[in-house]
């Protein structure tokens, strides 16, 4: 009988990685899924390891190839976007822990750059959720030369071809604000910007091309594919999808123009296919509202049963959750703002407050279509 003809697909995302193993037919026939931590030096800043984001995907993989029972023939990669990770070229070893999308160390940097050049260049505006000011904070204290720059995608190629790839693809080089959305290729104003040396950085191709071989589980497997896990599931979904994760992403694949609050970005396309662009809008915070409900307040024991909480009480009780993330290029954003739960009295319950973050996330959601 022949064997099935499979994929490995890596999802490393922002509190953990999921590894799937699925057939011709997208059915999945084994699922891994390994935690990653998250650092918090001070408040605003947020960290991975970049070693233990490596070994996250390790353990995922190895753990869905085992359900799975069959090898599998080729390799495909969706990440957490705009994750700076900076390494030693010769070595291998990062030289800093990786700024994650989430960090917000950058704001006073961002409210110095010229928006109008950046949203015209890039469809993005000046904000630490992109990967430039990280990049630039970490080359005060680390000379490029010597160095290597990726997102999440470019280290996981690096290390699983032993450092003989650098490379991303459009949809994450979108996400950097050093990539010309016109062009698709790094843009030398941009670079002067923010003082980052060409050499520094991988090289940009299509999300469905080849990316390289590696060496996994004792056999040699192409990288058939890269894209940045929104625009992974754009491509998936066919046009227009909200996802909901960490986060909340909205987005649909359009040549228009963005409005105010709203991003434009690179879609995911085959190799020689014409480019492709999506408009999106982000909520930041969603799925980490139930997460800090249940690690920082200790009021689930596990993220499954909020609904079941929340289904308990009729209303959210005139309790209303706010996260402390306000919009992309917001005005008034400052680097000290805070949460808010709002409309506790004494009758408010633990199923209050988990059904207002639930409620948060859909009205966020409405906001932003």
């Amino acid at each position: 009988m022949t064997r099935p003809r499979v994929i490995l697909a890596i999802d490393q995302g922002t509190t953990g990685t999921t590894c799937l193993v699925v057939d011709d037919e997208l059915r999945v026939l084994g699922r891994g899924y390994s935690e990653l931590p998250q650092r918090f030096p001070q408040p605003g800043w947020v960290e991975h390891d970049p070693e233990q984001i490596w070994q996250s995907v390790v353990a995922a993989a190895e753990a869905a190839v085992a359900a799975s029972g069959v090898e599998p023939a080729a390799i495909g990669i969706t990440n957490q976007r705009e994750t700076t990770v900076l390494w030693d070229r010769a070595s291998g070893e990062p030289v800093h822990n990786a700024i994650v999308w989430q960090d917000r160390r950058t704001a006073d940097r961002c409210s110095e750059l010229p928006a109008e050049l950046i949203r015209e260049r890039t469809g993005l505006v000046p904000d630490p959720y992109f990967s430039a000011t990280k990049l630039e904070w970490l080359l005060r204290e680390h000379p490029a030369k010597g160095l290597a720059f990726g997102t999440v995608d470019s280290w996981l190629v690096w290390k699983l071809t032993a450092g003989r790839v650098h490379v991303t693809d459009e949809t994450n080089a979108s996400r950097t604000l050093l990539c010309s959305l016109e062009t698709l290729d790094w843009d030398d104003e941009l670079l002067a910007l923010f003082g980052v040396p060409r050499e520094l950085l991988p090289e940009i191709r299509p999300s469905g091309t080849h990316f390289g071989e590696c060496e996994l589980f004792g056999r040699t497997l192409p990288i058939a594919g890269i894209a940045g896990d929104q625009q992974a599931a754009l491509f998936a979904a066919g046009g227009a999808k909200a996802t909901y994760g960490t986060g909340s992403f909205i987005l649909v694949e359009t040549e228009e123009q963005p409005t105010e609050g709203v991003l434009r970005t690179a879609a995911a396309r085959l190799e020689g296919e014409a480019p492709r662009r999506a408009l999106e809008g982000a909520v930041f915070v969603t799925g980490a509202a139930l997460q800090w409900l249940r690690d920082g307040l200790g009021l689930l024991a596990d993220a499954a049963e909020s609904e079941a909480i929340a289904a308990s009480v009729d209303s959210n009780g005139g309790v209303y959750f706010v996260p402390a993330l306000a919009g992309l290029g917001s005005p008034h954003w400052r680097a000290d703002v805070r949460g808010l739960i709002t409309g506790v009295t004494g009758g408010t319950t633990r199923a209050h407050v988990v059904r207002a973050a639930l409620e948060a996330a859909a009205y966020q959601t409405r906001d932003v279509l």
